[in-house]
Parts: C-alpha cells; structure tokens; sequence
C-alpha cells in the first residue's frame, strides 16, 4: 500500500460528495424494498445486505463522524435486521487501516523517537482500526503488555468537515424546531474533544476513581510516557470483547451467562455514573471485554464525561424512587434533570413522562424480565408517532446527550445478548452506591 493511500479524504465537499454517491443508493433501496412490500413479496430489510456493503465500505474509507454514524445505525436492532447490521458492525473495529509509515510518523513526531525505541515490540498490523484511529499491541521495556491507539494523519480536517456538513442540516432543523443548536454545539465539542488523546488518558484515570466500587470492572492504566495528543498508551486487557462474544451466536451461551454478562453491563454504565458522576458514552460491543478472571474489561475513553451534580442527584432521586414502587410527582425530578418543555401545560407534561416512565421502568419492578423480547423500544417509538407534537415540547438539557446515549447503547446491547433474569436486584445494588 502506497504511503497515505488509506487517509480519509478530508476536504468537505469531496465527503459530502462520497456520502451524497452512497446516499443515493441507499434511497433507491429503501423505495425498492418498500415496493416489494406493498406487493407482498419483500424482505423485512429496508436496505439489502449488499447496500449495506457498499455503505461500511464508504463510511469506512471516510471515517471521522460519517463512520460514527454508521456504528451507531449496527446497533439498532429495530430498524435493521441482523445480517444488515453485521455488516455495519465491521465498522466498530475494523476499518480499513493506515499503512505502518504512517503509524511510525504519528508515533515519532509525537513521542519525539521513533517506535523501535519506544516500545520492545510493536506490532505492525493494527488489532484494530475504528473511526478516528486504529490500535496495535505491543509490549514495553520492562515487560508490560499494552496497546498503542494512533491517531490517523488529517482525521482532524475530515471530522471538522463532517461536522460542518451535520452542522448546514442542524441549522434547517432548528430553523424549523428551534432546539437543535444547544444539542448540535454540545455534539461537535465533544467529537472534536475526542481527537486529544491526552484527554482520553485524563479521563481514563477519572472513570477508573469513578469505579473503585465496582470491582468486577477493569480499568486499564495509562502509560503517560508514551501519551501524546495523537497517540495514547494503555494497559492491554486480556480477554474477549463482548462484540465477539455476540458474533458466536448468544444462543450458544448459557441463560446464566448471558446474565452475568448483561449484569456487568449495566454496571460498567450506571456504576461509576451514579457512585462519582461519570459515564462511559461510548456503548458499542467492542469497548467491553469478558476477562479470564470474571471482571467486565472497560476501554476507550474518548466518550467519558462527569455530568453536573443537580443532573447526577436526580438520576439518583428517580433510581430511588422507582425502586419503592410508590406514586412520585414526576415534574419536580424532571425540573431537576433540567427537561425543559416550553409552553406545555404541566399536567401534560406530567401524563406524557409518566407514560414514557411506565414503559421504561419494567425491568426493575421485580420478577423476571427478558431484554430480548421487550417491547419497551418498540412502545417508545409508538409513543413517539402518537405523541410526536406534545414530545417537540420537551428539551432535555444538552449535556446529558451522552448520558442519554450510553443508556439506550446499553439497553441495544442487552437486547443483542437476550439477557434475561431477575434484573430489579442488579438496579438495588446499583442505587447503594
């Protein structure tokens, strides 16, 4: 492979021009696949597996946002079939990589030596390669095993490009709802944020304070000599990413250890969020990994945030609540969560909430519930087309976007598992801490 042949492109019109190009297709696909359906003769998919292919290979080659987004589109079991999604997933970790010049450049110009001198042993092919850079084992001097995440050459201009393109669609959306700007600017800070790797190593040594009370969770440990902006140096966890844990099929494990898997989970998620205010926000099923020892690995930590000390008590406040099983005022909580909903009159609000609080509180009523049958994402949505000018209303405050997508990432995934079992209990441990 020619030397920069693999770097995303980064100008915004040649990306817009890419993604308008596998867009099109798409669309033809969609009104094909929903002809066929009229007729009586369809698939379910509302696109085929072979647009599907042709979008990870184009998300893939752009990286940056476009790839984020199809990462999170693998997830979504109720809008994709399983064997469309597979295909997607491919772009948790496996994009296609940059060549090792490039791998050595980034490393030498950041870490002031090159890569032979910095580490015993380095491997050339990455382990993996996602959507801002790819990750290669090695090993140091003195023995210990690690993983060096190396940041693509000009991923930066290709991000900023994607978001200045998202950025010309949120204008129109808020220009027409008027709620999106506060959402679009937190989103941008925040992916744009994600290119500091010494960031990343900062808030890995803050989410693993967060989880000193979790231990059945793995923190890996930075190794700060060996972090710069554009490359960051981590301990190397053993063990299988729950992601490849799925793709040997769910049905083949144990209901047992399907629970213990979708128990560690919920914990990795909501444990050091409600025990010290921080929250891992990067859900996909390659960021877990099932260790020898029985622990739930956790890594990359671009998407770790501390949210506000009013938003983390009343997260705490309804987890409380819900648990007692007793009626609760659901508007002063929200008030406190700092959902906003405009001219709404309180007692529609209040109605509106409770229903979306009747279909998500399920799992912690008591007796068993099963994460793969549930119809909670489905009536959620059904609620969304009923209800869709009352929800318009409310504005759910903008730095708890993250928040808000590890929960539905972790609930994605513990449908995925088929997790099944008495799930109040791991909630009550969840609320002690």
């Amino acid at each position: 492979m020619a030397k920069g042949s693999s770097r995303p492109p980064q100008g915004r019109l040649q990306r817009l021009r890419k993604l308008a190009g596998v867009g099109a297709r798409v669309g033809a696909d969609v009104v094909s696949q929903t002809v066929k359906r009229w007729r009586g003769g369809g698939e379910d998919a509302p696109i085929s597996v072979g647009t599907a292919e042709k979008l990870a290979a184009t998300l893939g080659d752009l990286k940056g946002a476009a790839m984020k987004l199809g990462q999170l589109a693998a997830m979504d079991a109720e809008v994709l079939p399983a064997e469309v999604r597979a295909v997607l997933a491919r772009l948790q970790n496996e994009a296609p990589p940059m060549p090792w010049e490039d791998v050595a450049d980034v490393i030498q110009d950041e870490l002031g030596a090159p890569a032979e001198e910095l580490f015993a042993e380095l491997d050339h092919q990455p382990m993996a390669a996602a959507s801002l850079g790819q990750v290669h084992r090695g090993r140091m001097a003195d023995g210990r095993e690690v993983v060096v995440k190396v940041q693509y050459p000009g991923i930066g201009a290709a991000l900023e490009a994607d978001l200045d393109n998202m950025g010309t669609v949120a204008k129109a959306v808020n220009a027409a709802l008027g709620q999106m700007g506060g959402y679009f600017a937190e989103i941008r800070r925040e992916l744009l944020a994600e290119l500091d790797y010494a960031r990343e190593a900062r808030l890995c040594e803050e989410f693993r304070e967060a989880a000193r009370k979790l231990p059945d969770l793995c923190v890996p440990f930075t190794v700060p000599e060996r972090t710069g902006q554009r490359v960051l140096t981590l301990e190397r966890l053993p063990g299988e990413t729950v992601k490849a844990f799925l793709g040997r099929g769910v049905e083949k494990a144990a209901p047992e250890e399907r629970y213990r898997v979708s128990r560690l989970l919920l914990r990795a998620v909501l444990g050091p969020f409600l025990a010290g205010g921080v929250v891992h926000a990067d859900p996909h099923p390659g960021n877990y990994l099932l260790m020898p020892d029985g622990r739930l690995g956790v890594v990359d930590f671009g998407s770790v945030k501390r949210l506000p000390e009013r938003f983390l008590g009343a997260c705490r406040k309804l987890l409380r609540l819900g648990l007692s099983g007793e009626p609760f005022d659901v508007v002063p909580v929200a008030r406190e969560l700092g959902i906003e909903w405009g001219d709404l009159p309180d007692e529609q609000a209040r109605e509106l909430m409770n229903e979306v609080l009747e279909i998500g509180s399920k799992p912690i009523r008591g007796g068993v519930f099963d994460y793969g049958s549930s119809t909670m994402v489905g009536d959620l949505r059904a609620l969304k087309s009923t209800r869709f000018r009352q929800l318009l209303k409310f504005r759910p405050p903008a730095e708890g976007l993250l928040f808000f997508r590890a929960i539905a990432g972790c609930m994605m995934n513990l449908r995925a598992i088929g997790a099944r079992g008495e799930f109040r209990r791991v909630f009550e441990e969840l609320a002690e801490l």
